[in-house]
C-alpha cells in the first residue's frame, strides 16, 4: 500500500529525480521519460473515460491501473544480482498482454470490416482514444529506446504495442461499431 501523507519533497529541485531504488537520475533520463510518457497516456485515458460507459469505461478503468503497474515496473530498474527485489518488483506480466489479445479479438469480431485506414475522429470519444493511441505508440518507442540501453521487461514493451492496437479497436467501437469511422480517401484533397 501506497502511504502519500506529504506531496512535496524539494527532493527533484536540481533537476533529478528518485528511481524505485533509490537511485538518483536526471529528469531527462530515458527511463524517467519512457514512464513519465506512461503517466501522460493514463492522463488520456482519463479523459477518454469522461465519454464512456459500460464495458468500455470499465476496459479503460484496467487498462489506467495497468498503467501505473506499468509505471512501477519501470521506475524500478533490473538488478540482475538482487534476487530479492526482483521478485518484490511489481511487473507486467505475459496475462495482461494476452488479456488485452483476448479483448482486441472479441471487439473486433464485433466491427464492420475496414476498408481504408481510419482518421482520428468520428465521436468525441473515438477522438481521444485515437489521441491515447498516438500517445500510446510515443511511450512504446521511448521504451524501445530505453531497451536498446538498459534493461527493460519484455513484457513491458509488449503490453504497449498491444495497448495502442487495444485502443485503435475501442476507437472503432465508439464509432458505432465503426459505422461511424471517419476513412482516409487518398488523394481526396488534391
Amino acid at each position: 500500500m501506497v502511504v502519500l501523507n506529504r506531496i512535496y519533497t524539494r527532493t527533484g529541485d536540481a533537476g533529478d529525480t528518485g528511481l524505485g531504488n533509490g537511485e538518483r537520475v536526471p529528469k531527462h533520463a530515458p527511463r524517467v521519460t519512457a514512464y513519465g510518457t506512461v503517466d501522460e497516456l493514463n492522463a488520456t485515458l482519463g479523459l477518454a473515460r469522461l465519454q464512456a460507459a459500460g464495458a468500455l469505461d470499465a476496459g479503460l478503468k484496467r487498462v489506467q491501473n495497468d498503467l501505473f503497474d506499468l509505471g512501477a515496473d519501470l521506475c524500478t530498474p533490473d538488478f540482475e544480482n538482487d534476487a530479492t527485489a526482483k521478485r518484490s518488483r511489481l511487473r507486467i506480466i505475459a496475462a495482461q498482454v494476452l488479456r488485452l489479445e483476448a479483448e482486441i479479438d472479441a471487439m473486433n469480431a464485433e466491427l464492420e470490416p475496414l476498408r481504408s485506414f481510419v482518421l482520428p475522429g468520428g465521436s468525441p470519444l473515438a477522438a481521444h482514444l485515437h489521441l491515447s493511441r498516438t500517445v500510446c505508440r510515443r511511450a512504446e518507442r521511448h521504451l524501445v529506446a530505453l531497451a536498446a540501453a538498459e534493461t527493460v521487461n519484455p513484457e513491458a514493451v509488449r503490453y504497449l504495442n498491444r495497448l495502442s492496437d487495444w485502443l485503435f479497436v475501442a476507437g472503432r467501437v465508439a464509432n458505432d461499431g465503426g459505422r461511424s469511422d471517419v476513412l482516409w480517401v487518398p488523394g481526396a484533397t488534391r
